[in-house]
């Protein structure tokens, strides 16, 4: 037999995936770890940690299989993107990474806008600069630990520290390397010119792969710790969302991917560098050679649900909860809810945006308040879907959704209202993992490419039509989006009251 391995590093836990030649999840193994807030808005995590659990990990998952250590062909990873792992000449960590989640670098954010003039980043990276990228991170430790800066040797993304660690090789993918501010997202190369601006070495930069491509192989102490054999390639895979989108088939230009978890993530492929002319989606490198995607991001979308849940009826289950929702008519009688509980990305990148009920009357019973936070949820999400659309990315078809969200009947159809949209479960529940590990089949010639190995693993399930909702919706839509222009001049009054 022959099987390939995936790795997904996210923020909480690494996940090793081992599946077949047919595609089919022979195992899983997983290892948990926490982050450190030092300091408010900080977030960091020592490398160390992903490397350990990366062992165990391995360890678990074949024991679980039983598969013998020669049977593995390939490997692939995807992992928590954006995120800065220092090391020095002798390849050491200096200091612990800084998280996605990390928002202390707000100043240089503004620095980086002007240097470079807001429009010939956005031209450039497809992006703005955002506290989460890894460009604003680098300038921080510049600016603020000058000691550690000057022994830089090497600058990696999280998945990438562990690609060191099993191959000793510097190298990322460029699906990965989008998310750093860095990358020319049209030439799929690091750009000299925001490289230049920002006064960072190119030299510190890994070199770019493709996200089969194979980047280097197991080396024999890395073998030794995982108890694999040395020479396995591994290829580049994928930042966690374009592994995500691999996992769940959305690789043809047009197609679409929800992802509904603690923040909510609308994924969009496309053929060619699409960008939005104000950088309110992300424009990054797809893990799939040749193509591109867009991204909308919203910072709380399951989250919203969970912290009204835990806040005012942690009693319940969630079944409970969401029951009596169903007897509700659809627009909550006039209540909505305003998602922006952290702050927001897509399409108002606005820290200070403070979540809100609107609406509220005596007449408004908890199930109304429990349906508006799904309606709302939704309406957030569609903010994404309509910005593509007004990029570019052409009709939208069924849209393949993930994530713990879309498991209740009642959210299912709520989306595909709001959305307008058809939306269809995917036979993996293991979204990064498995695109890691079919990027790492195709790297090991299983497949001719990754659309082959999408075709050939990923099945769909019945999809949830829109029903006669949709028109409404609609309606309701318009003036949810008028929530947002109209309390913003109020949110800066807020964040300080609430200092």
């Amino acid at each position: 037999m022959a099987y390939v391995l995936g790795y997904d590093i996210s923020t909480t836990a690494t996940k090793a995936l081992l599946i077949d030649q047919q595609g089919t999840v022979v195992a899983i193994g997983q290892a948990s770890y926490d982050y450190a807030t030092p300091h408010p808005l900080w977030s960091e995590q020592s490398p160390h940690l992903w490397w350990q659990a990366c062992r165990e990990s391995t360890q678990e998952v074949l024991a679980k299989a039983g598969v013998a250590a020669n049977e593995i062909m390939a490997i692939g990873l995807a992992g928590q993107m954006h995120g800065l792992v220092l090391l020095d000449q002798a390849g050491e960590v200096l200091r612990p990474a800084l998280l996605w989640n990390d928002q202390r670098t707000a100043e240089q954010c503004e620095q980086i806008t002007a240097r470079l003039g807001e429009q010939r980043l956005i031209e450039l990276t497809g992006n703005r600069a955002l506290t989460g990228f890894t460009a604003p991170k680098i300038l921080w430790v510049q600016q603020h630990e000058p000691e550690i800066y000057a022994q830089i040797a090497h600058i990696l993304l999280p998945k990438d520290y562990v690609r060191y660690c099993l191959t000793g090789e510097f190298a990322s993918d460029v699906s990965d390397s989008a998310g750093t501010l860095l990358l020319d997202v049209r030439s799929r190369q690091w750009s000299a010119e925001v490289a230049q601006a920002l006064e960072i070495d190119l030299a510190w930069l890994p070199q770019l792969f493709e996200g089969p491509a194979i980047t280097g192989q197991l080396h024999a102490e890395a073998a030794a710790a995982l108890g694999l054999v040395a020479g396995i390639p591994v290829v580049g895979g994928g930042g966690d969302q374009a592994a995500n989108a691999v996992g769940t088939g959305v690789v043809a230009a047009g197609s679409i991917a929800l992802s509904l978890g603690t923040s909510g993530v609308v994924f969009g492929a496309t053929a060619s560098p699409i960008i939005e002319p104000q950088g309110r989606l992300h424009a990054f490198c797809h893990a799939v050679p040749g193509r591109w995607h867009l991204m909308g991001v919203m910072l709380s979308a399951a989250g919203s649900l969970r912290w009204y849940h835990d806040t005012f009826a942690p009693q319940l289950s969630y079944d409970q909860l969401l029951e009596p929702a169903e007897a509700v008519a659809v627009g909550s009688a006039g209540l909505f809810f305003a998602p922006y509980l952290t702050g927001e990305r897509t399409p108002h990148p606005d820290p200070l945006a403070r979540g809100g009920f609107i609406g509220l009357t005596v007449r408004h019973t908890q199930a109304h308040l429990t349906r508006s936070v799904l309606e709302g949820v939704a309406f957030g999400l569609r903010d994404s879907l309509e910005l593509m659309s007004q990029a570019g990315i052409g009709t939208i078809g069924a849209i393949r959704a993930s994530g713990g969200g879309t498991r209740n009947r009642l959210w299912r159809q709520i989306l595909a209202d709001v959305l307008g949209a058809p939306l269809v479960g995917v036979s993996t529940t293991e979204g990064a993992a498995y695109g890691a590990a079919l990027l790492a089949a195709v790297g090991a010639g299983w497949y001719r490419d990754v659309d082959q190995a999408v075709a050939a693993t990923v099945r769909l399930s019945d999809p949830t039509e829109p029903s006669a909702d949709q028109a409404r919706y609609a309606e309701l839509y318009a003036t949810y989006r008028a929530i947002y222009p109209a309390l913003q001049p109020l949110y800066p009054a807020l964040a300080a009251a609430e200092a």
